[in-house]
């Protein structure tokens, strides 16, 4: 959802830098060597392409990227949420581009924000489609004690976003809805089913705009092919 001084803050790409070691007790995949989290805001436009963004790096290609997840938002409100939150355990200040996300927005509510609404930034139009779950490379990054399960049980996830159309942003342009499915379905609400939640897994089948492999485990969880 977006209010009427909705705007983007900054636009953020990698600083591609060492994988950082695991935290002891954090369950982790096997990781590249080196991280695209790093992200920090770009000085001009940057044009947004199908499969994210020019200048930008993903390194674990199995886990990030692709058309479901081309682009990465968050919302400053919550980087400012996370600062209150974490200001004795973190060893940097939060800003954007602190989240690994690509685009910091201004005025969003990202996370009460529906599945495969409409976004219209600068020349390009974008679409939510997913909820970033964090994995051991952010924990890491930040190095916080049980971050993975604090930052899930907080829902404050951001949203992986498609790209319906490709074009340029920059910071200071504005964010507007294009239009909301009515079916509903929260990027929230899909945290908290693909966390565990099962009770909301034939709601998960109402949004269209999931990936499909979202639908698949769905199915799975409800016992239908």
């Amino acid at each position: 959802m977006a209010a009427a001084n909705s705007y983007l803050v900054a636009v953020n790409l990698a600083q591609v830098r060492d994988t950082p070691p695991v935290r002891p007790g954090t369950r982790a995949n096997r990781k590249p060597t080196r991280t695209g989290i790093d992200k920090r805001p770009a000085a001009g436009p940057v044009r947004i392409a199908r499969l994210g963004l020019a200048g930008d790096t993903i390194c674990d290609t199995r886990n990030h990227g692709g058309v479901d997840q081309a682009v990465y938002a968050y919302a400053l409100e919550d980087t400012e949420w996370w600062q209150a939150e974490l200001a004795g355990e973190l060893a940097f200040q939060l800003g954007p581009g602190s989240l690994g996300e690509n685009l910091t927005l201004r005025g969003v509510d990202v996370t009460n924000s529906v599945i495969g609404e409409r976004w219209r930034i600068g020349g390009a139009i974008l679409q939510v489609a997913v909820p970033r779950l964090p994995c051991s490379t952010f924990a890491s990054y930040w190095d916080v004690d049980r971050l993975v399960k604090r930052f899930i049980r907080a829902g404050r996830t951001g949203a992986y976003l498609r790209v319906l159309t490709e074009g340029e942003v920059a910071a200071g342009d504005e964010v507007s809805v294009l239009d909301r499915p009515g079916h509903g379905l929260t990027l929230l609400e899909t945290v908290r089913a693909l966390t565990g939640d099962r009770s909301l897994a034939a709601k998960l089948l109402t949004a269209p705009e999931l990936p499909a492999d979202v639908h698949r485990l769905a199915r799975r969880w409800l016992g239908i092919s």
